[in-house]
């Protein structure tokens, strides 16, 4: 057991030695500015975001949220009233398509007007 102890240890002190001295530190422009997203922070960080961006967000979260909600359906067959979870499965997905066709028509998912 000792030796194990000692093999990790010394195992985990040398790749803790390697990992401060194999990088080669190189600092440039982008390294050092405050913001690496690829472009130069000019003007008002303020900027309000579009609505649709929102709303493709909750439209994503909402169907996320559908899939961990019928998740557990193959689960819910092996009780004893199997077509009662199918049926309130189906009620979600059609609840959810119903609104999405909806938002669809709307034009609420086109980008540009």
């Amino acid at each position: 057991m000792l030796m194990y102890f000692s093999i990790a240890f010394l195992l985990s002190a040398v790749l803790a030695a390697i990992s401060f001295w194999l990088p080669l530190i190189s600092p440039d422009t982008e390294k050092l500015s405050p913001y690496e997203c690829g472009f130069d922070p000019l003007g008002s960080a303020r900027l309000p975001y579009s609505m649709r961006f929102f709303l493709v967000a909750i439209l994503f979260l909402l169907f996320d949220l559908e899939i961990a909600l019928l998740l557990p359906t193959p689960w819910a067959i092996q009780l004893q009233t199997p077509t009662m979870a199918i049926a309130w499965a189906s009620v979600i997905i059609i609840l959810l398509t119903i609104g999405f066709i909806y938002e669809w028509l709307q034009g609420g998912l086109e980008w540009a007007e």
